[in-house]
């Protein structure tokens, strides 16, 4: 029985009423290639096992209430997160309200969570090199942030903090020449998130295409991006190590 906890905290300074988590792949019910904290239906996965899978990060995290999960769709469509609110196509949710979970399901793919100094608003957000290629950082934190946001000292947005969690590493992350020539027309800011492999392939940087975005927007506290999701075999599903996976999930909330 392994003794890694189930799920992982953010290392950021949050405020106290403010609650985050990414489950790991321990501590579930799932079989074979999802094993074992599988909450993803769309995976193949068994949905009874699933459906008890959601039941155990309920408890284990305390959620106070079932969480807004969304059909992921590699979009920079976003949604206003409320409960019990049907399933929706987009890849990022937000919410004022208290007790309103955002969740994103990921294997790979970048997630982020994003609240402001005063624990008021939150938001998840899924992003794959297209849904950061279409905007969907920049979509989601003008979605949530108030009209007026105050500056900080260092002159970008103040009140804002990220924390980017589990995605696949940058040395792991191979893409073709044709991914990143759509990035650097959209900015050449984004040339330092990717080194030449030959033939064509590039190694890509998810976090730093990450970090150019919100550094775009002017937000500098940003935490996070230190994980490899297909090396870290213990922890993480992969789907680009092992394609048949489940996947994890990152939630936020606030009292």
């Amino acid at each position: 029985m392994s003794k890694i906890k189930p799920w992982l905290v953010p290392d950021w300074p949050a405020p106290a009423n403010i609650h985050a988590a990414t489950t790991l792949r321990h501590g579930g019910v799932s079989l074979g290639a999802y094993e074992s904290l599988n909450p993803a239906l769309h995976v193949g996965d068994n949905a009874d096992k699933v459906r008890q899978n959601r039941q155990l990060i309920n408890e284990m995290l305390q959620l106070p209430a079932e969480p807004v999960w969304l059909e992921q769709i590699h979009s920079n469509r976003l949604i206003k997160a409320e409960t019990g609110a049907p399933l929706q196509q987009a890849d990022a949710s937000y919410t004022q309200e208290p007790g309103v979970v955002c969740a994103v399901l990921t294997a790979d793919c970048l997630p982020l969570l994003v609240c402001d100094d005063d624990g008021s608003r939150v938001a998840a957000i899924h992003a794959g090199w297209r849904g950061l290629l279409a905007g969907i950082i920049g979509n989601t934190i003008t979605a949530m942030r108030p009209p007026n946001p105050p500056l900080c000292k260092r002159g970008g947005l103040g009140g804002v903090m990220v924390w980017l969690g589990p995605a696949i590493g940058p040395e792991c992350f191979e893409v073709g020449s044709e991914v990143r020539d759509a990035f650097l027309a959209k900015s050449e800011a984004y040339t330092a998130a990717f080194s030449e492999q030959g033939n064509g392939k590039w190694l890509a940087d998810i976090y730093q295409l990450a970090r150019v975005d919100l550094a775009t927007l002017g937000i500098v506290n940003v935490y996070g991006g230190h994980f490899c999701t297909v090396t870290e075999h213990e922890r993480f599903y992969s789907y680009r190590r092992d394609k048949d996976t489940g996947r994890m999930a990152t939630l936020i909330w606030r009292e």
